[in-house]
């Protein structure tokens, strides 16, 4: 071996073929012009002589191999080509959405600017949320739903002129409403043992809601209901956080200034305020003057729709300026839709309603001078199977099955008759009654069942038989002939479908809120129904709608939309599909989806999500509303009504029609007024036959049958609690969720 001393460009190391090891870098001396004898030292690559180069390369490979290594080089030397010409100059406009799907757009841009005009106008976005850039609005629209805000304008000589474009910009709404009084709601002493019921006419801020519950922000549904319980002043005396909480204080008040009108002219502010613009062509790119749908995907195969028609935009008026508690452009309208017998599903769905909503039923008059809007419930019936035309009687044929049915008789009583409203369903009337489809809808009607692209056709020449006699049976499992789902394999799919068109229907016709069959409200909406915007909520995980909660405005330019935009797709009302039309026209905004926390707070535990820190209870799977687990069936009768999900507005239990809700007193258990529809679901359950008249003449004290608490089952599920804690508030055994107690 050489010795470490010798240097490294000794003889031995040449003789033993070491080559010495050259630096990376050389020192090269160029010229100064200008200065003579000197020499400006540059650092450069050291890069090595062709020769040194050639005496690198492999040996010749022979003729077949060396052209397969020039046909590869060949080729990879074109896919960079192709690669580069497809990114570079490409313009800046997504791709249609989601991948994979065709685009559902049918309105032009001039129009979607309309549209989001005439709502903002209308005071339906209260909302500091931008109008994405693609809407291509070039001047901040004045909102009358926002209170007016100081803008800090820089120095003109540090903000481009108006003329000058500023790319990927989306454009911001301008506030000219009233001020905005957050409010501090809690419970005052002595009375704390009840949360206080919310302030007539208050809103909630959803722009806080979401700040503190959106999903897509790493938000727990855990933190969320303690924000939304905390502010909104249910934890009544019970406040163990310290410390400022104002950033937690979602709820609101407008200030009664009169309606707010919308400046015509700009101001000299306004016209150096720099306005966003669209962003500049890319190279190749048509002018917008030339094109000024670039960038939109238009549906194939379709036109574009012609102008849409709309009616001038509403006059926002703050709650407290109106004359009368209620306004009429915002009926504070529940609506839910039900096929087949009534059963306690609907039934629960009601004693919820008549439980937590400020409907006073616990007062013997309503008070003419309230200061509350009182909500009603408009419980849709549609009489037989989704596929059947009503006969001429149905209206009377629907009343009588409502008096005989023990689930449904309660809610005809007349302490009840001001809030809870039954309403025939009628399929083609309520279609013609939308303006925006009524001439056109009966093209698809044999395919008017389309959920998500799937259809059902309905052969509508075996119709007139529905209504004739006819000695063949029809067969009450086909798909056709289902009223109501029976068990997880007897689904009744069309039913399902329909519901899905008839919640657009009824609230684009009417206002108000659409609530799904199973949905159980667990507090007061008054906050909601101040916000005057449309909103359905979150699909779990997926940033997609769940319009099992939907609340749109009535005759909007957003429902316009919709019914326009689904007319040209099918009517497909599904909720991934709606999740298309707005994202393709890029007016999400105008359909606010909310976290599910507030409507469906087990969701994401249901799919795995969020289990390091669930919220109370904590449910695996939807089942355990139902059956609930052994190791935690103690929860439901310690902690009540308080400890389901509290500070949420409702719960989703996803279906499980068949399942009861309370098996061992699966009966509707109202107490002595309503005898005679529970002696008639007792009879039901013991397979007798009892007719009405003969239960309304029996005696009571010698069909009442002594009962003790041993016959009860041990560990009463979460379903069950929630049941009979209704139930105990019709009987006048305990107060509702604000502490009211119901008087007969």
């Amino acid at each position: 071996m050489p010795s470490a001393t010798l240097p490294t460009h000794s003889a031995v190391y040449e003789k033993l073929h070491h080559k010495s090891q050259g630096s990376w870098t050389k020192l090269i001396f160029v010229p100064i012009p200008g200065v003579p004898n000197r020499h400006l030292r540059v650092l450069a690559p050291n890069l090595p002589t062709w020769r040194q180069f050639q005496g690198k390369l492999p040996k010749p490979m022979g003729r077949k191999r060396t052209l397969i290594l020039i046909c590869f080089a060949c080729m990879a030397m074109v896919m960079t080509v192709m690669l580069f010409s497809r990114n570079v100059g490409a313009p800046e406009w997504p791709e249609s959405w989601p991948p994979g799907d065709t685009s559902t757009l049918v309105f032009r841009r001039e129009d979607l600017q309309r549209i989001w005009k005439w709502e903002i106008a209308s005071g339906h976005y209260p909302s500091r949320r931008s109008i994405p850039k693609m809407v291509g609005l070039t001047a901040p629209p004045f909102n009358p739903a926002l209170p007016i805000r100081q803008r800090n304008l820089p120095p003109s000589r540090y903000r481009p002129p108006p003329s000058v474009v500023t790319p990927n910009t989306d454009t911001d709404t301008l506030g000219v409403g009233s001020k905005r009084v957050y409010l501090d709601i809690q419970s005052a002493p002595p009375n704390v043992a009840y949360p206080p019921r919310p302030v007539p006419g208050s809103v909630a801020d959803m722009d806080v809601i979401m700040k503190h519950c959106d999903f897509s922000g790493n938000k727990y549904v855990r933190d969320c209901l303690e924000i939304l319980r905390l502010g909104g002043g249910l934890d009544n005396g019970q406040r163990t956080r310290r410390g400022k909480m104002d950033d937690w204080k979602y709820i609101y008040k407008e200030e009664s200034n009169a309606t707010v009108e919308i400046p015509s002219e700009k101001s000299e502010d306004e016209e150096t305020y720099p306005y966003p613009l669209r962003r500049p062509l890319a190279p190749g790119e048509a002018d917008a003057a030339e094109d000024p749908d670039a960038g939109l995907s238009k549906k194939r195969g379709v036109e574009w729709e012609p102008q849409l028609v709309l009616p001038s935009p509403l006059k926002h008026t703050p709650n407290a300026a109106l004359p009368t508690p209620c306004d009429p452009e915002n009926p504070r309208l529940f609506h839910m839709f039900w096929t087949g017998p009534f059963t306690d599903k609907p039934y629960l769905a009601l004693l919820s309603f008549l439980y937590t909503q400020n409907t006073g039923i616990h007062l013997e008059e309503w008070p003419k001078d309230s200061a509350v809007c009182r909500p009603e419930f408009w419980l849709w019936i549609n009489p037989g199977p989704a596929a059947a035309i009503p006969n001429p009687n149905a209206l009377d044929d629907m009343f009588e099955q409502l008096k005989l049915s023990p689930w449904a008789s309660p809610f005809l009583h007349p302490r009840f008759k001001d809030v809870i409203k039954f309403k025939l369903w009628n399929t083609t009337e309520q279609l013609d009654g939308v303006p925006e489809i009524k001439n056109e809808w009966r093209i698809l009607q044999d395919s008017l069942f389309n959920s998500g692209g799937y259809v059902i056709s309905v052969k509508h020449e075996e119709e007139s038989s529905l209504n004739e006699t006819s000695t063949k049976k029809a067969d009450d499992d086909d798909i056709m002939n289902r009223t109501g789902s029976t068990s997880a394999s007897a689904y009744d799919r069309l039913s399902v479908i329909l519901s899905d068109m008839a919640r657009f229907v009824l609230c684009h016709r009417f206002g108000g809120i659409y609530l799904d069959a199973d949905t159980i409200l667990l507090r007061d909406w008054e906050e909601l129904w101040g916000w005057k915007g449309a909103f359905a909520y979150r699909w779990s995980r997926l940033e997609k709608y769940n319009t099992a909660v939907l609340r749109m405005n009535k005759g909007s330019a957003l429902g316009s939309f919709l019914f326009r935009t689904a007319l040209k797709n099918g009517l497909d009302f599904h909720p991934m599909t709606v999740s298309r039309y707005t994202a393709d026209a890029y007016i999400e905004g105008l359909l606010l989806r909310l976290p599910d926390a507030l409507f469906d707070s087990a969701w994401l535990n249901t799919e795995y999500y969020q289990r390091d820190r669930p919220p109370q209870p904590y449910f695996v799977e939807f089942a355990d509303f139902f059956d609930t687990p052994q190791q935690s069936s103690a929860a439901p009768q310690s902690l009540g009504f308080n400890g389901f999900f509290k500070g949420a507005y409702s719960y989703h239990f996803h279906n499980f029609w068949w399942k009861p809700f309370d098996p061992t007193r699966n009966w509707p258990d109202l107490g002595p007024r309503f005898s005679v529809g529970e002696r008639m679901a007792r009879a039901a359950l013991q397979g007798k036959d009892v007719q009405f008249s003969s239960v309304v003449a029996e005696d009571r004290k010698n069909t009442e049958e002594e009962e003790t608490v041993e016959s009860d089952k041990r560990d009463l599920d979460w379903s069950a609690v929630l049941k009979r804690t209704f139930e105990s508030y019709i009987r006048s055994e305990r107060p509702n969720l604000y502490g009211e107690w119901l008087q007969w």
